[in-house]
């Protein structure tokens, strides 16, 4: 479906964890997400996303189990018709200096901090923010079962995907708009060939591996 639409849904996540967050007596409910935190290459990023109530998306799920045609259509679906959304990035380098733990709640941090107001109450994937001081839920599996959360994820995974275009361009040899850095034998075979670039996490042990010299 290429327009995905706002709907009620019991398709896919749900709006149970927000349903029951609304009857606690909270307002702004919001899901968060990331991607990025396997590549060798590039930044994490992070999405916030808070939707109106009692609705959910044409075809939404868990970023990973949609084509990105799907995901392009969604991300601008959720950005046109969410109460809020924010997002943020932890660079390469900050993944080196932080580990990717530190960094993707750095990421997260980042984009709460990008919404217009924040929210009072935070669901994550599996993840808890000790910088950010609302009630949080973490959700194992929570891009598959929260509305939410889903809405996140497809803003990370569309928005990352976009900068490794941009990385592509800096850096063509290692074909990032193919791989998006993640550890692919395509992409381990051209950083054996060419060595780590300033794009690469130089942390990551397959990295470390890989030198001109080796």
């Amino acid at each position: 479906m290429n327009n995905p639409t706002l709907r009620e849904s019991n398709r896919g996540p749900t709006d149970f964890f927000e349903t029951s967050a609304w009857a606690c007596g909270y307002r702004r409910i919001a899901g968060l997400d990331e991607a990025g935190r396997g590549p060798l290459a590039g930044p994490v990023v992070a999405a916030v996303v808070i939707l109106p109530r009692r609705c959910s998306l044409d075809i939404l799920d868990d970023s990973k189990l949609l084509t990105a045609a799907q995901r392009h259509s969604l991300f601008d679906s959720i950005t046109r018709h969410a109460q809020d959304w924010g997002l943020g990035t932890a660079s390469e380098h900050e993944i080196d200096e932080l580990n990717i733990l530190g960094a993707t709640r750095l990421a997260g941090f980042r984009a709460i901090q990008n919404l217009a107001a924040p929210p009072d109450y935070l669901l994550l994937d599996a993840l808890h923010i000790p910088t950010i001081v609302v009630r949080q839920r973490p959700v194992i599996k929570g891009d598959q079962l929260s509305i939410s959360i889903a809405a996140a994820s497809i803003l990370a995974k569309v928005t990352r995907d976009r900068i490794m275009e941009t990385y592509h361009e800096q850096f063509p040899n290692y074909q990032f708009h193919l791989h998006k850095g993640y550890p692919t034998p395509e992409h381990l075979k051209r950083l054996r060939q060419f060595g780590p670039c300033a794009g690469h996490r130089q942390s990551f042990r397959p990295v470390q591996a890989c030198s001109l010299d080796a």
